[in-house]
């Protein structure tokens, strides 16, 4: 070999290292996760998330790493943390937590991939452009909660049918909570029964709108299925309970933690999904080409424990639609 050429290849070599440590630095793709709560408040359905990464191929910590980042139910820190991960080059952003957090990934970034879970109408709050064709790098699913808030009063209604007022609960710094309560008024009209609207957004405040149950005469409650709600379950359930209170969740798993009944998708097949769609965009498929997915099935639970606490007899009509009794 000529001098020459000699100093040709060991240029190009040299001049290669750079190149393959980072190739190697990024043989394990990265997800950013993103939650609006905190990380022992998601716990129960992260594992669903994983499952569905590993029925594509991926485990975490052995071919794909997942960043995790927390807001702690502070909806402002949501911008800065969706900028750090943009910032750490992730491969695909998954958000949890509602619209807050699907809007604070989107304004952070028009390139990265990003799988959001919504209860509004990801179309009205300007997350995609439309559900079978999103467009741009976003995708995911919409639970359908505001559809679903209505029918909640019903069942409400149903369960309790001699109250006249029937109380809502809303957080007023979640963005969908004048339409929910526009919706569940219209509801409230058709069934003939009056609704008050009580609003928390903190600890303290959910203990005062539950003490003000008593005073308005509501006979049964309608808790908005709303992340900073789900995150306080325990809470929720334990107040229920010391004011003898009907309350209808959205979520099973709120059911599972005391509450009384609850009626809305499964959040653990929603997981499920999302980890699905999050594999799917490693392995190069486009946001774009994913339909905003919506439940087709939804979970009515009952704790039967809870109501023979609350000394009431849960309707039979009721008992014959649950999807899951709880004893």
């Amino acid at each position: 070999m000529r001098r020459r050429d000699f100093l040709i290849l060991t240029a190009g070599v040299a001049g290669g290292r750079p190149t393959l440590s980072r190739a190697q630095q990024k043989a394990m793709p990265v997800i950013g996760f993103l939650g609006s709560t905190s990380p022992g408040e998601l716990e129960p359905w992260l594992p669903a998330f994983r499952e569905g990464l590993s029925e594509t191929g991926y485990i975490e910590g052995q071919n794909v790493a997942i960043e995790y980042r927390w807001a702690e139910d502070r909806y402002d820190r949501l911008p800065a943390l969706a900028a750090d991960l943009v910032g750490r080059r992730v491969d695909v952003i998954v958000t949890r937590g509602g619209t807050p957090s699907a809007l604070a990934a989107k304004r952070a970034t028009s390139t990265i991939p990003i799988i959001f879970t919504s209860g509004d109408d990801p179309v009205a709050t300007g997350l995609v452009a439309s559900l079978p064709r999103p467009g741009g790098n976003l995708t995911g699913f919409s639970l359908l909660v505001g559809e679903l808030m209505s029918k909640r009063l019903e069942l409400a209604s149903e369960l309790v049918p001699r109250a006249r007022v029937i109380a809502l609960l809303v957080n007023p710094n979640y963005a969908a909570t004048e339409a929910i309560i526009s919706d569940v008024r219209e509801a409230a009209r058709v069934k003939g029964v009056q609704l008050q609207i009580l609003k928390a957004s903190t600890e303290g405040e959910i203990d005062s709108a539950f003490a003000s149950l008593v005073q308005l005469q509501a006979g049964a409650l309608v808790v908005s299925s709303e992340p900073f709600f789900t995150s306080r379950r325990e809470q929720l359930a334990t107040l229920a309970s010391r004011y003898a209170i009907p309350a209808i969740y959205g979520w099973r798993e709120l059911a599972a933690a005391g509450g009384l009944i609850s009626y809305g998708p499964s959040l653990a097949a929603n997981s499920r999904q999302a980890g699905i769609y999050a594999g799917r965009i490693l392995k190069g498929a486009k946001p774009a080409d994913l339909p905003v997915q919506q439940p087709t099935t939804f979970e009515l639970v009952v704790n039967l424990k809870t109501a023979t606490a609350l000394g009431l007899t849960i309707p039979p009509s009721i008992l014959a639609r649950a999807d899951e009794v709880i004893e």
